[in-house]
């Protein structure tokens, strides 16, 4: 398996589609503002591929200073429960071994028709090395909570990336702090 960079517009196509399945409309970036951001050098966009080129997922990072924030992660229906998750886990924790890297995913201390999906990924992560920085926020309505490749990461510099890279229209007071651990 492989990470790559998609300019092509057919696998450009293949991982917006992958992306409007895997998540919500809620969740979701317009896919033109990640793309102009890309060019811009703010995201990057890559798709997993197998050694036969299959989309296999795809990984959308947001790059600010020395931090990188895995924004979306999604593994195609047919490539999971195959170890596919966890070889690419390796693989972006590798490619960005020299940032703090980290994540959010919705919390799973709170009552949610879904709780046991949140915890399935919430484990996932936790066995892929990431670790809990006891940082929730709400972020555009939803209740998140960060994971971290043990990097710490503070409120202000979880918000600033956000400002810095979309702009304070677009982000205005959409993200709140809920708690922050020591």
């Amino acid at each position: 398996m492989r990470l790559v960079d998609v300019y092509d517009k057919e696998k450009l196509s293949a991982m917006q589609l992958l992306y409007r399945e895997a998540f919500p409309i809620t969740e979701r970036k317009p896919f033109r503002l990640m793309l102009k951001k890309r060019k811009e050098g703010r995201m990057e966009l890559q798709a997993l591929e197998d050694t036969q080129g299959e989309l296999c997922g795809l990984v959308i990072t947001v790059l600010y200073q020395d931090m990188v924030l895995l924004d979306y992660f999604a593994i195609s229906q047919k490539k999971r429960g195959q170890g596919v998750g966890t070889e690419a886990i390796s693989l972006i924790r590798e490619k960005y071994a020299q940032k703090r890297f980290f994540l959010e995913i919705e919390r799973t201390d709170v009552e949610a028709k879904n709780i046991e999906q949140r915890l399935k990924r919430k484990n996932f992560y936790l066995r892929n090395g990431l670790t809990e920085t006891a940082l929730y926020v709400k972020l555009f309505g939803v209740e998140m909570e960060i994971l971290s490749d043990s990097c710490k990461i503070n409120f202000e510099e979880y918000r600033r990336l956000y400002t810095d890279t979309f702009g304070e229209n677009y982000v205005g007071h959409h993200i709140k702090l809920l708690s922050e651990g020591k």
